[in-house]
């Protein structure tokens, strides 16, 4: 009896475990490296990411991260966690593209643009594709940090 009891609580912390999330900084996604690439589509080069070993790792992973929320174009359902406020951010060439990760979700929070924020999804990599940026949270969970 006391080895089947042992044995679920085992089992029981060990899927607690693979399901949860983890906690990442804005260093873990520096491991990258850019170097310029010609988009014929654009006719124009931008900054192509090589993602170092251990951002590959997260990816597919569900990750959490805190930042400043930017609510770019509510309209057209474009928002952004930035490692900083809106006047230093990626945008405003304070920074560089590994500094900000789009974020997708099911419904338009009600967060305004440097409000800061914990924010929790599935991390999407995206190298190819200059319409979107090279980091990309999906299915996100937002919540205000105070």
């Amino acid at each position: 009896m006391r080895n089947r009891i042992f044995i679920t609580v085992t089992l029981l912390l060990t899927s607690l475990v693979c399901f949860s999330q983890k906690q990442i900084t804005w260093k873990d996604l520096s491991a990258v490296k850019f170097t310029e690439k010609y988009f014929v589509d654009y006719e124009d080069t931008f900054l192509y990411p090589e993602f170092l070993p251990s951002v590959k790792a997260l990816e597919g992973k569900r990750v959490t991260i805190k930042g400043y929320y930017l609510n770019i174009a509510p309209e057209n359902r474009i928002y952004v966690l930035s490692k900083s406020p809106m006047s230093s951010c990626f945008f405003c060439g304070a920074a560089g593209p590994e500094t900000s990760i789009q974020l997708q979700f099911m419904i338009e929070p009600p967060y305004k643009t440097d409000d800061i924020v914990l924010v929790t999804g599935t991390l999407k990599l995206n190298s190819d594709d200059v319409d979107h940026l090279n980091y990309i949270l999906m299915d996100c969970e937002i919540s205000l940090v105070k």
